[in-house]
């Protein structure tokens, strides 16, 4: 760690779908930098081995193998924390659906659901378990992961551009909430990524010509860091 990367030593961190790419960079990025992450991901095997890549390096994390869709069990999370922690420093609501890209008038209705299970109600039950232990910590931060598509009414991109859009409004507002506390909100926007989901949507694209989570994972701690202010806003990485 050189003086300019950020210090987390000694807080806790709570990554969603950190089985994979930007989850798995940023939850690895944050525990190389000293923090103890919460690793959740639906993929048991991939959360151990990011987690004995942690480990192997000094670093300390605990693997939460669940589906983030299931709020009950992200109840029984935020209880967790709260006997074992009692606060919470650090969250990343980073799982995401892409859905169909499809007509509008194509689109499942449970392919729909699925998309705003995972985009939007997991995250505001995640906000809802965690939001108490958040309060409990010095400099609490808090990032969710979104998308220009939520702001471009693109054909066929109706079901992840609707989804990523209520998130925007929710997680604002939620920032806004908290703008006379010390609870720090934002939207991160990393843009194409070589990552599965990207793959999925464009397959016909060079993933070589693409950034990869690695690259955008210094982002993610510079919104996550003590000396952040902003809030309320949504943060485009740029190569």
């Amino acid at each position: 760690m050189t003086a300019s990367e950020p210090d987390f030593s000694g807080r806790l961190a709570l990554v969603t779908g950190a089985s994979r790419g930007l989850g798995y960079a940023v939850a690895r990025a944050l525990a190389l930098a000293g923090a103890h992450v919460l690793l959740v991901g639906r993929t048991q095997g991939a959360l151990e081995a990011l987690y004995d890549e942690i480990r192997s390096n000094g670093g300390e994390a605990t693997g939460v193998p669940m589906d983030v869709t299931d709020g009950d069990a992200l109840d029984r999370l935020g209880a967790t924390v709260a006997e074992r922690w009692g606060h919470l420093d650090l969250l990343v609501g980073n799982a995401g659906e892409l859905g169909p890209i499809t007509p509008v008038s194509h689109i499942a209705p449970e392919a729909f659901e699925k998309a705003l299970a995972v985009n939007v109600t997991a995250n505001a039950r995640l906000i809802r378990a965690m939001e108490p232990l958040l309060l409990q910590a010095k400099a609490p931060r808090a990032i969710f992961v979104t998308s220009g598509a939520a702001g471009k009414a693109r054909p066929f991109w109706g079901t992840y551009a609707t989804s990523k859009a209520a998130l925007d409004a929710m997680v604002r507002t939620w920032a806004h909430e908290h703008k006379n506390d010390a609870l720090r909100v934002n939207l991160l926007s990393p843009g194409p990524v070589r990552t599965a989901m990207r793959a999925q949507a464009m397959p016909g694209e060079d993933p070589n010509t693409l950034p990869t989570p690695t690259d955008v994972a210094p982002l993610f701690l510079e919104l996550l860091s003590p000396q952040e202010t902003r809030t309320g806003e949504t943060v485009r990485f740029v190569r």
